[in-house]
């Protein structure tokens, strides 16, 4: 027998890798009836193949796309929060056990389960990401900018309008004690500054069309104080972080 065909188990627990996958199957009472691992290009003929089963995977990096993968085939995927395997393993830790474990963990009646996103919801919550993460790399360019100039005794006042209205009034004044070179790394510094603008300008229009095309979100701005941006965040933080209990038992 091919000890990488499937062997009708209920469950499996598939512990992600880059690039290696190790699945462990429990049949319907629970013990373990297969240990194989897998490269990704072969994982997924496993499962095609399979009988269809609860397949249990901790939340992670990849585990949306492989959860979307095996519902379409017809598999249970339930994702577990990587702090609620924890308990189910049981001896020392490697990449086996912990598949083992998160089999276990996807048969428990009480326990509960991250929601499979659509590839739409985790374009939202992305984009949400993005958009954050350059706001960040503004705030530190322009906090780095204004402690450059006060190394030259140049004060620029704190908030974003205020720096865009001062520093290139700065940068003009020949009079100030900038060094040559130092004003041409800030005159650098803040075209960096401006390209973050424009990038954080189209993310926000990209997520406002998404908010306008979304009957969710339209119907989130009707409530005062929420617009756009705040409809479509909540929205990615349900789809984040939303949870379904499972049956007690497996298929």
């Amino acid at each position: 027998m091919n000890r990488n065909a499937p062997r009708g188990a209920a469950v499996y627990g598939v512990d992600l890798g880059k690039n290696v996958f190790h699945v462990v199957g429990l049949d319907a009472d629970g013990a373990v009836i297969q240990r194989v691992k897998f490269r990704r290009d072969t994982l997924l003929a496993f499962f095609e193949q399979a009988s269809k089963a609860i397949v249990g995977m901790e939340a992670c990096s990849g585990s949306q796309w492989l959860a979307r993968e095996l519902e379409a085939m017809g598999h249970r995927v339930r994702i577990i929060p990587a702090q609620f395997v924890k308990p189910y393993v049981k001896s020392q830790k490697n990449d086996t056990i912990d598949a083992e474990a998160i089999a276990e963990a996807a048969t428990r009646p009480t326990k509960r389960f991250t929601r499979v996103r659509t590839t739409q919801e985790v374009d939202l919550q992305a984009l949400h990401r993005i958009r954050d993460q350059l706001i960040s790399s503004r705030t530190r360019l322009i906090n780095q900018v204004r402690g450059f100039c006060l190394e030259y005794g140049v004060a620029i006042h704190q908030g974003a309008g205020v720096f865009r209205r001062d520093l290139p009034r700065v940068l003009g004044d020949e009079e100030n004690d900038l060094t040559p070179t130092m004003r041409r790394m800030l005159t650098e510094l803040y075209e960096d500054i401006e390209r973050l603008d424009r990038r954080i300008a189209a993310a926000t229009r990209e997520i406002e069309a998404l908010a306008a095309r979304d009957d969710r979100a339209r119907r989130l701005m009707t409530i005062p104080g929420i617009g756009p941006l705040g409809a479509t965040a909540l929205l990615a933080a349900v789809a984040a972080h939303s949870s379904d209990r499972g049956s007690s038992g497996v298929p």
